[in-house]
């Protein structure tokens, strides 16, 4: 009698795992150009995880200098802030596929001879400089027309999963990536890696070729007649005329500078100098972080709709902000690892929400513009926050500091929820 009441139960749960895969398969099977879309970047992503592992061992076998270390993540991050506006011009007035297209292959040539230069032992540091500002003035111009596209592509009807789909691949691969840069720059060495990723922007090409047969471009109107004043005004209403958009893109310009300064400047110090704990442990909680976000595109990913987005969405920033001050006080690996997790799945998130709702709420020929002013808030006040976090460690300490601007960045989504535009947002 037990064995027949159990029987349904089982039968549910196999339904269950069935209803979960089917939702996650269904943007392959619904729409022609995801898995091109989804394929291309998912490689190029690759090596870029793979790059910027070995990145910092080029620079310190080369000057054994932090600071020029800081200087070559400058290099890189102010061309692509400054591509934004001009990128976002760009990508609604011209074919976003062809735009993708020509940035491929000039970061192919890009790293390739960075890989050359490395293979002949010849790089300078003056090289790389220009090299990795050359990249991220090409990062700069890719990612809004990526965005663009993603809009397209990710149709009403495959919106949640396949945003779901792309950012639990990414977490997947940001998880390898580090791990295979490692390796090969131990074993073989960086010129090895370095072309590894030069290879995937070939794959990523040819993925793009495929994509272009199946989105036509038709440029508007307002682009054949407009400006570049009168675009850029169009980009800045369409933001004005809805205040879920501006309001998350002011919250998250100062948001960001908090919990990025955090993670990036002060998470490594706490676990290496004041908890003095060996490498890999941070390795393992930098996994924790992806794993966090993994499970976070499983939950979002379930359902084709999901409701009160303005209270999950910034509910998940919040949670984020809440690990990240934990992580203050938290003195042992495991707990340290269990807020990593958490800080993870919150912003992934809030990020999967964002995503979703830019794609239904800009309309498709303001989209570039749209996106770039969206990075532009992200980005533009990064590396003044990254200095001031790292000084402001050094003058009153640096758990004091991560309490103080966790605190800060919990603050302001708590304020911002005030406001019924964000709080009711559905």
């Amino acid at each position: 009698m037990e064995a027949e009441t159990s029987r349904p139960n089982a039968d549910e749960v196999e339904q269950t795992k069935n209803k979960l895969l089917s939702q996650f398969i269904e943007p392959f099977l619904l729409s022609r150009p995801f898995p091109y879309l989804w394929l291309g970047q998912l490689i190029s992503f690759l090596g870029s995880s793979v790059t910027m592992v070995i990145l910092p061992v080029i620079v310190y076998s080369i000057t054994g200098s932090t600071t020029t270390m800081g200087f070559i993540m400058a290099a890189y991050m102010l061309p692509n802030i400054i591509m934004l506006p001009i990128s976002g011009w760009i990508v609604d007035r011209y074919n976003r596929i062809h735009v993708m297209l020509t940035t491929d292959l000039l970061r192919f040539v890009i790293i390739s001879v960075l890989a050359g230069l490395l293979f002949a032992g010849s790089l300078s540091v003056h090289v790389l400089f220009v090299l990795v500002a050359l990249y991220g003035a090409m990062d700069g111009l890719f990612q809004p027309a990526y965005a663009a596209v993603r809009a397209v592509v990710f149709t009403p009807e495959i919106r949640n999963s396949a945003n779901a789909m792309t950012q639990i691949s990414n977490q997947a691969v940001r998880l390898i990536g580090p791990s295979l840069g490692g390796i090969l720059v131990t074993f073989m060495s960086a010129g090895w890696g370095i072309s590894l990723d030069a290879l995937t922007y070939v794959a990523s090409f040819a993925c793009l070729l495929l994509l272009r047969k199946l989105i036509p471009f038709q440029r508007s109107q307002t682009a054949k007649s407009s400006g570049v004043g009168n675009d850029f005004t169009e980009g800045f209403a369409v933001l004005k005329g809805n205040a879920w958009l501006w309001i998350t893109i002011v919250v998250f310009s100062l948001v960001n500078i908090c919990y990025s300064g955090l993670v990036t400047v002060l998470l490594p110090w706490l676990f290496k100098i004041h908890l003095e704990m060996s490498p890999y442990v941070y390795g393992i909680a930098v996994t924790c972080s992806g794993a966090g976000a993994i499970i976070a595109g499983l939950v979002f990913g379930m359902k084709k709709q999901w409701h009160r987005r303005g209270i999950f969405a910034y509910g998940g920033a919040i949670a984020s902000g809440i690990a990240l001050l934990l992580m203050s006080i938290t003195p042992n690996a495991v707990g340290l690892c269990a807020l990593f997790a958490l800080e993870g799945f919150g912003i992934m998130i809030f990020g999967l929400i964002w995503e979703t709702t830019m794609q239904e709420l800009v309309p498709q020929e303001a989209f570039g513009r749209v996106a770039s002013l969206d990075m532009l808030g992200s980005f533009a006040l990064l590396p003044v926050g990254f200095v001031v976090i790292g000084w402001l460690a050094d003058v009153i300490g640096g758990t004091q500091t991560i309490a103080l601007f966790a605190s800060i960045g919990i603050l302001a989504l708590i304020c911002a929820l005030l406001v019924p535009a964000i709080r009711r947002f559905d």
